[in-house]
């Protein structure tokens, strides 16, 4: 098992997920800086040089969402997927597909706005669009979430290890006001063992 992995990049959710799993790996670290993601080796792997990819075996996941899907499912005992057939299975796709395909998205909209160097400025019409857009999604993962510890059943699983990091980027940039029980999601999760491990460089 092999991950091309860069820290502050979604290449963290398979990493937090494969230390959550504790099964051995390698992991390729790709300078970003010196755009080692260019070179041909790494767009041999990924031809859009886009982090994360996963190699398993002869089998390359590209992006974080399938590579957290893969691995759940290929380490069936580690209980991080609920098993093919149960009735948790639809909810559990949805949310890992909720996370990655609508919630990041809006929150990359606010992250690219903090990170702007003044090129593109928002106009207060966009940014009210993103704000109302933002609320949006908010109330409905905190709606789902309810007052339960992890999105699906009683246990922790992949679709949190996806769920939980994109909200943490979201509450480093103050986005999680007037949701106080995802503040309480992200920092819940945000201190198992396994996220300091994937963040440590």
């Amino acid at each position: 098992m092999k991950l091309y992995f860069a820290p502050r990049t979604r290449a963290v959710r398979p990493r937090w997920l494969l230390e959550e799993l504790g099964v051995p790996y390698e992991l390729v670290r790709v300078d970003l800086a010196q755009q080692q993601n260019t070179t041909p080796a790494y767009l041999a792997v990924h031809p859009l040089g886009e982090l994360p990819a996963l190699v398993d075996g002869d089998v390359t996941l590209l992006g974080s969402l399938a590579a957290c899907l893969h691995l759940a499912d290929q380490f069936p005992e580690k209980r991080l997927a609920p098993p093919v057939g149960a009735a948790e299975r639809g909810s559990y796709y949805g949310w890992m597909a909720f996370a990655e395909m609508t919630l990041d998205p809006v929150v990359m909209a606010f992250y690219r706005d903090a990170q702007s160097t003044g090129e593109h400025t928002p106009s207060d019409e966009e940014v009210a669009k993103h704000r109302a857009r933002l609320t949006a999604v908010l109330d409905f993962i905190q709606e789902g979430l309810g007052g339960r510890e992890f999105l699906v059943g009683e246990s922790f699983t992949a679709a949190d290890v996806v769920m939980a990091s994109i909200l943490h980027l979201a509450n480093a940039l103050m986005l999680l006001g007037g949701h106080p029980r995802l503040v309480e999601y992200v920092r819940r999760h945000s201190q198992r063992p396994a996220v300091r491990r994937a963040v440590s460089g």
